[in-house]
């Protein structure tokens, strides 16, 4: 009797799975300011103070300005290297530096320096802080804001001339007396003028005796002006 065949070992015919390449991990964006009003201030402090003296402050130099211990000194600045805002050397003094990416909130396009302070008649004192004149704080709304350019002088009593920027709050609702941007639903063109509500009819008043009011029966408000800015040439 013949002896029973034995079974060969089966062999895969599919290719051997290449285990999978690890994904690159995504890069962290490198912080840019800082993450609290008090690293602000830090920050901030230590900058001035290096412009001035040519050399950092040390952590009993902060602690004093801001009143502080000096372990929560050393607490903020491990924060802000973690974060990459400051580099230091240890055990060495005076080696804190400020990072090339780092902008600090008096440094941001909307922030002008703050210098002092000038009446037309007789000289008032200086400003001795650091102040900052914030055009996104001054110029602040809940609907938001947006900026245009003057073109023309049908304003020019309000102070508004051509060339001038005027900061628009970006709302429909509007009371008697205040400028607005309209636009005219007839002619599609986009007016700067004072928003009088007579009755059967909306009067946009221009302030210059030169041009007349215009009459419309229908307005659509396209925001509410709340400020000026003009270059002095």
């Amino acid at each position: 009797m013949a002896a029973p065949r034995r079974k060969s070992a089966a062999r895969s015919s599919s290719p051997a799975r290449k285990s999978a390449a690890p994904k690159p991990r995504a890069r962290q964006s490198r912080a840019t300011r800082p993450a609290t009003p008090r690293q602000a201030e830090i920050l901030t402090f230590i900058r001035d103070y290096t412009h001035k003296n040519g050399y950092s402050p040390t952590y009993d130099e902060i602690a004093d300005q801001f009143g502080i211990s000096k372990v929560t000194v050393f607490e903020h600045l491990t924060i802000l290297e973690e974060r990459g805002l400051i580099s230091r050397e240890k055990h060495k003094a005076r080696s804190l530096h400020l990072s090339s990416h780092l902008e600090l909130p008096d440094e941001r396009p909307s922030c002008v320096r703050l210098l002092g302070r000038i009446a037309a008649g007789n000289p008032i004192e200086a400003v001795q802080d650091r102040e900052v004149l914030d055009l996104e704080q001054i110029f602040t709304s809940p609907h938001g804001v947006y900026a245009l350019q003057v073109r023309g002088d049908s304003m020019i009593d309000d102070h508004i001339e051509d060339g001038d920027f005027v900061v628009v709050e970006d709302r429909k609702n509007v009371y008697n007396g205040e400028m607005v941007v309209a636009r005219l639903p007839e002619d599609d063109e986009v007016t700067l003028k004072r928003f009088f509500r007579e009755k059967g009819r909306i009067r946009l008043q221009p302030a210059n005796e030169k041009y007349e009011p215009i009459f419309v029966d229908n307005v659509e408000i396209q925001g509410v002006v709340i400020g000026v800015v003009r270059r002095v040439n």
